[in-house]
């Protein structure tokens, strides 16, 4: 027995219509779509079709819509991509706390990953630059927010390294994601002490060159971290 056809909404075809004229490349990233005028007399509908169907083109970060002006095909890029997801990813985290686990897991085996690229790659620059982040991340210890964000920023600057913009993105995204368990651990007696010190052992091992170190180091760092986290759950 075959399916009832489902009747769809108008502004539904407008989407599909705009959709197909984008990934065709008929309206490229950074040009502005037709006027809502011009695309009401173009597919002949009303004003809120087109509307609604600019609306869920924004919601699926396809354009953007300034106050005033015509919306605009957005240049697609990991960052805004991850920034799209941002907001259901963390509802996620608060409604199924299990889900925080696996998000760890991916961490874990994520930075080692990068670590062990960054003993590879990594020039005299690169390290420069990892050891001027550690000492501003130890330089911002008396303010909490600015610490963590400091805290990311070294996570970020590790995978940068790798020379794939893909990895650094992800890792902060997944660092914002858990944002909250963060600001616990750093809160601990002493743990700010104690990152700053195997953020270092990490830099350490990546100016040595010695990959299978630089991984060893990450998975000691993230995996105390964890074991803090589950005392403070224990214990909270």
């Amino acid at each position: 027995m075959s399916e009832a056809i489902q009747r769809r909404k108008i502004y539904q075809e407008v989407y599909d219509r705009l959709m197909e004229r984008i990934r065709s490349g008929a309206i490229p990233p950074n040009a502005q779509l037709p006027s809502e005028r011009e695309l009401m007399e173009e597919y002949g509908v009303g004003r809120p079709a087109v509307r609604e169907a600019l609306q869920a083109l924004q919601r699926s970060g396809i354009v953007e819509i300034v106050h005033g002006e015509r919306a605009r095909v957005v240049v697609p890029t990991a960052d805004r991509l991850m920034a799209q997801i941002a907001s259901g990813a963390m509802h996620l985290l608060r409604t199924q706390p299990g889900t925080l686990e696996h998000l760890k897991d991916v961490r874990l085996f994520l930075e080692q990953g990068t670590a062990r690229m960054a003993a590879q790659k990594a020039t005299e620059e690169d390290v420069a630059r990892l050891r001027l982040a550690v000492a501003k991340h130890r330089a911002s210890m008396v303010d909490l927010a600015r610490f963590i964000e400091l805290d990311m920023a070294f996570h970020r600057e590790i995978a940068s390294i790798s020379g794939n913009p893909i990895y650094p993105t992800i890792v902060e995204a997944m660092f914002r994601w858990a944002s909250e368990y963060y600001q616990a651990m750093v809160r601990a007696p002493g743990a700010e002490e104690l990152t700053l010190v195997e953020h270092e052992r990490i830099v350490d091992a990546i100016a040595a060159r010695d990959p299978d170190a630089a991984a060893a180091a990450m998975h000691a760092h993230l995996s105390r971290a964890n074991r803090l986290y589950q005392q403070l759950v224990r214990t909270g």
